[in-house]
């Protein structure tokens, strides 16, 4: 038996595999040895762990988590597939993300940060019917969509007629996971199960109009804090995006989100010495 097997050494140069990498993955129970020597503890493998070890090293290169590439190689065949599938999903949400910030630095590239009119008034209060899910910020779109998805239906069902656009309302801070509701506002509908009801105070606002992919609605935003900043006022929770013109509607290029800041006057102290 112990013939059949091949060294450490042997086996990361079959493998494609450096000694580190197959001690570590021996370490952290992906890959073991099917042989240890007590003496020496020179470590042995079988030929046959050639393809889990071939499989760990493309997968690896593909920047999969060892807790994944340990899920994938105890699964049965069909459960692997989904745990790839999920992966590549993953992956494709990265790349988009990628593209979008290439798409952003592009433009800045090129003209600087975009010019946006940021104006300051007053908004009315406004009664609206929403939906919630809580979200990590790379998730906002998905969340966004699928919250409107439930907003809709319900309204449609319950006959509750709603003044459009819809709006989006967003934390300040931009945490590991927050909570984002999708509203539309209307007078009715009150008790309607699946809806909840939230007021918004009206008073000074900051905003500005942004137009084009909502990926760059980030230069929008950047524009609108720093005039708030800029002006000595605090932001006030919830931002609000109002979505006037969609991709159900326009062009990519085409699409309008008017985003609002409600904001205070900063009580600023000037100290001596």
């Amino acid at each position: 038996m112990h013939e059949e097997l091949l060294t450490i050494g042997r086996f990361a140069r079959l493998c494609r595999l450096s000694i580190k990498q197959l001690r570590h993955y021996d370490e952290t129970g992906l890959l073991a040895p099917v042989r240890v020597d007590a003496n020496s503890g020179y470590r042995y493998y079988a030929p046959e762990q050639a393809r889990d070890a071939l499989t760990v090293a493309l997968l690896r290169e593909m920047d999969l988590p060892l807790a994944v590439i340990a899920q994938a190689l105890a699964a049965e065949p069909e459960a692997r597939a989904q745990i790839l599938r999920a992966e590549r999903d993953r992956l494709a949400e990265r790349i988009s993300r990628d593209q979008a910030r290439l798409e952003m630095l592009e433009r800045l590239a090129e003209g600087g940060l975009p010019g946006y009119e940021v104006t300051m008034g007053r908004e009315p209060e406004r009664r609206l019917a929403v939906v919630r899910a809580a979200c990590a910020f790379e998730e906002i779109g998905e969340t966004f969509g699928a919250c409107v998805g439930r907003l809709l239906p319900v309204l449609g069902k319950g006959g509750i007629a709603w003044e459009p656009p819809l709006w989006g309302l967003y934390p300040l801070d931009l945490e590991e996971r927050m909570e984002i509701a999708v509203g539309a506002q209307t007078s009715q509908g009150e008790g309607t199960p699946g809806l909840e009801f939230e007021t918004l105070p009206g008073g000074p606002v900051a905003e500005t109009v942004h137009l084009g992919s909502y990926a760059q609605l980030p230069l929008a935003y950047n524009a609108l804090f720093a005039a708030v900043h800029e002006r000595g006022l605090r932001p006030q929770a919830p931002v609000r995006e109002v979505y006037l013109v969609g991709p159900a509607e326009a062009p990519q290029e085409e699409w309008t989100t008017r985003l609002i800041i409600p904001v205070q006057e900063s009580k600023r102290h000037d100290h001596s010495d």
